[in-house]
């Protein structure tokens, strides 16, 4: 490698990586609002490489491997299709991955991922885009599906009729045990993530090997080649349908960039290249052992029996391999196990931007979400989540609850994926024109566009109606689209009300406070300043006693 170009020719390439991420740090990058840089982060640095791998796991190694093949086939028609759709995934998440990269290396010093990078794409009109994303990010962040399925796995294990009081109740006890532990230990969340990932890469391992020697011959299963004759026999051209079924894998992919909530949590002296690290090794994992489970799915079960199997596909490939004995008391249990697992992982990363929301200044009482007392994790943050999965839980009908949940999360989020997209071309035109250098993990703008196009397309195709016997819910297909835009309605509405209409008329501004907490924290604080005031443009600096 030649020097000459270099600043820092002494240097190794990834020491000149830390290098230029450190003189970052040091730059005065303009200001433009939001949440307060913390000097000291009060969560601490407890996240290693292979912790931040396990947490990318532990998400993605969730309720989706073992729950959405069957759905997915269900809209698909065939064989063929299916497995296109579980090639595509891993090429979106990728080009997903790219831009996450890329942000993240702008603002090596901040957790919460998209909470940060919208905030700072998108700071006029001052408030509406954060506070948008704010009110939708916090409403979804249930873990709602993966509690459901852990319920129905534990059930069926258990010989136990899955009707929809039992599912509510093995539901409620998961959340409390699993939400609660976060809240009690970030140290010891980690660890049990880590043990759970590693226990879920067997198990889906297992389940691979297993197919190998059902392909092979070495099972009673008879014909394993059956589905695999006129692949792409029965295959639907509906755009509902199509749409849908990539929304089901988009789900199973989730949790690729979950690393990169924690960033201001990394030991590294270079926290970026280990988040992205973690997240391609995470990724290209967990792509190569799904794309094989669904072969091994293919191989033992039906496909009219997949197309019917709901969420409980794993459990008839456990019972056609292994019998009623294994395949229904033990191997269940693995698939509970895995949805226990990830719910900590997730917990992890979503309290993690809710907190980054709240030091925002976009939820009430912003000091009490953004402290880290008693415990040194983000208690206000973990108590909210529970809440509101809890909610979702009883509230929605368990018939259609796991569909009808994963559907209504991924829109309004779709819409804010496409908003970062274009955030990383503002935001680079922005460095630019102050004289920053570029990120060091720029995304090609051909993956900016493959990813832009694939959430476009996600947004616009369930309008279409899906064919007769082909909605994945029992009401109207296009609900959760309707739910979704009246939530983003309203958030503009409130909008309207808040920052627009009431300060004009009550002749006062919203304006920022930063609050500085006992622990270390700071957040800021949205306070009305009436027009007489002096120096209304200047934030105030407040400091909160023991």
């Amino acid at each position: 490698m030649s020097t000459s170009s270099s600043p820092y020719p002494e240097l190794t390439p990834e020491d000149e990586e830390t290098a230029v991420l450190q003189q970052l740090l040091r730059l005065e990058i303009p200001d433009v609002g939001g949440a307060p840089v913390e000097k000291i982060n009060p969560l601490g640095r407890e996240v290693t490489l292979l912790s931040a791998v396990m947490l990318n796991v532990g998400q993605i190694l969730g309720s989706g491997i073992y729950a959405v093949p069957g759905v997915i086939l269900s809209s698909v028609g065939s064989v063929g299709m299916l497995f296109v759709y579980w090639i595509l995934g891993p090429i979106f998440a990728f080009a997903g991955l790219a831009l996450y990269s890329e942000l993240a290396a702008m603002f090596p010093h901040r957790s919460g991922a998209e909470v940060v990078y919208l905030e700072q794409a998108y700071p006029r009109p001052k408030f509406l885009v954060s506070s948008s994303f704010a009110v939708t990010t916090v409403l979804m962040s249930f873990s709602a599906s993966n509690a459901i399925v852990f319920a129905q796995y534990t059930l069926t294990a258990f010989g136990l009729p899955v009707t929809g009081h039992n599912q509510t109740c093995v539901a409620l006890a998961v959340v409390a045990i699993t939400i609660g532990g976060v809240g009690l230990s970030t140290k010891w969340s980690l660890r049990a993530v880590n043990v759970f990932s590693v226990v879920k890469i067997i198990s889906v391992a297992f389940m691979v090997v297993t197919g190998v020697a059902v392909l092979s011959g070495l099972t009673h299963i008879k014909d394993p080649y059956a589905n695999f004759h006129d692949l792409f026999e029965g295959s639907t051209s509906n755009p509902n349908a199509l749409a849908t079924a990539l929304v089901k894998v988009n789900h199973a992919f989730i949790g690729y960039h979950n690393a990169f909530n924690v960033l201001g949590e990394i030991k590294a002296s270079n926290p970026v290249r280990t988040v992205r690290k973690s997240s391609i090794i995470s990724l290209s994992l967990v792509s190569v052992l799904f794309l094989l489970v669904n072969v091994a799915y293919v191989a033992v079960v039906p496909r009219e029996e997949i197309r019917h199997s709901g969420q409980l596909i794993a459990a008839l490939f456990f019972h056609r391999v292994f019998g009623p004995t294994i395949g229904v008391k033990v191997l269940p249990l693995l698939v509970a196990f895995s949805c226990f697992g990830n719910i900590i992982a997730v917990t992890i990363g979503q309290t993690r931007i809710i907190r980054e929301v709240a030091r925002q200044g976009l939820l009430p009482y912003p000091s009490f979400f953004s402290s880290t007392r008693p415990f040194g994790t983000p208690l206000g943050p973990v108590a909210l989540k529970a809440f509101l999965t809890v909610f979702v839980i009883l509230a929605i009908p368990a018939k259609d609850a796991f569909n009808f949940v994963l559907d209504l999360a991924s829109y309004p989020h779709l819409v804010f994926q496409c908003a970062m997209a274009v955030g990383v071309w503002i935001l680079r035109k922005r460095r630019a024109l102050a004289g920053l250098p570029q990120s060091m993990f720029k995304a090609h703008n051909s993956l900016v566009v493959l990813y832009l196009i694939s959430c476009i397309f996600l947004l616009v195709m369930p309008w279409v109606p899906p064919e007769p016997g082909h909605a994945d819910v029992s009401f109207w297909y296009a609900t959760y689209c309707v739910a979704g835009i009246g939530l983003l309605l309203c958030c503009g509405l409130y909008y309207w009300l808040w920052i627009i209409i009431l300060p004009k008329f009550g002749g006062y501004q919203v304006v920022e406070e930063v609050e500085e907490l006992p622990d270390g924290a700071r957040n800021a604080r949205l306070v009305r300043r009436y027009k007489e005031a002096e120096d209304d443009r200047q934030p105030l600096l407040v400091h909160r006693a023991e």
